[in-house]
């Protein structure tokens, strides 16, 4: 089974964003880690291959020199081989023309599988895994909260919004996106790190997918962002309420509530 694995290197949670003045995102601008739903996307490509000898995991990520950090980390994780598409050409593509770069470099890999988080910590769109299913032209089974790999099919179950579980099947290969419900990822021991340093990384220009430049970045990109405003920060004013005795602490929270006509 050919897995591939996307994955994309973000800003650290508490790192902030910063933008250049173009309004794209400055990558190098602090410290960056895996995002957190790829790695629960590694972690369930490991599960499955479990007890399936013919299994290889290859990790994925496009952007800068920088980016390679995330392949490492999936290479430390139990991913087998990486591939890291870096062109200077690529700088400022939004969710279409990234969709564009990865499924060009799926279709070169081959696959039976592609595993991805369901949206990254840094725009949070939820829309490559989509875009490169179609772009593939294979069923895209996206949010998985519970993942199974069967013989012949692969089922999701996921969140429906409203509280209930819904389950959706399809038959490799497909693209598949697992949010971080989908369980509890291992984390890597010395061995593991000391064995990732053998394994290779691959890096390929757009030239080596068949992509022109003016395909991506900026120029090729169906979404422009006109302004960026950073988020009000600070300690806002606040009613502390949940002090004291429960009888007391209920009747001042009613009260609260019901001046503000939430009852």
């Amino acid at each position: 089974m050919r897995i591939v694995v996307l994955v994309k290197q973000v800003p650290a949670a508490d790192a902030g964003l910063a933008f250049a003045p173009d309004l794209t995102v400055v990558r190098d601008a602090g410290p960056a880690a895996l995002n957190a739903a790829d790695w629960c996307a590694v972690d369930q490509s490991l599960q499955i291959a479990v007890g399936r000898p013919d299994a290889r995991i290859t990790a994925v990520t496009m952007g800068p020199p920088g980016a390679v950090d995330a392949l490492r980390t999936a290479l430390v994780l139990g991913a087998d081989t990486a591939v890291h598409v870096q062109d200077p050409a690529l700088h400022g593509s939004d969710a279409l023309a990234t969709s564009r770069v990865l499924a060009a470099a799926v279709g070169r890999l081959g696959f039976d599988l592609v595993l991805c988080g369901s949206a990254s910590a840094d725009s949070g769109m939820s829309a490559v895994p989509a875009m490169v299913a179609e772009r593939l032209g294979v069923p895209a089974l996206c949010f998985a909260d519970r993942l199974l790999v069967r013989s012949q099919t692969v089922e999701i179950q996921r969140d429906d919004g409203c509280g209930d579980r819904r389950v959706f099947v399809a038959a490799p290969p497909l693209v598949v996106s697992v949010t971080e419900r989908c369980g509890e990822p291992h984390y890597p021991g010395y061995v593991s790190r000391r064995g990732a340093r053998d394994k290779p990384i691959s890096v390929w220009p757009l030239a080596a997918l068949g992509i022109e430049p003016a395909e991506v970045g900026l120029a090729g990109s169906a979404s422009i962002v006109r302004a960026a405003t950073p988020r009000r920060g600070g300690r806002r004013d606040c009613d502390v309420l949940a002090m004291g005795p429960p009888a007391g602490v209920a009747t001042r929270l009613a009260d609260f509530l019901a001046e503000r006509q939430f009852l």
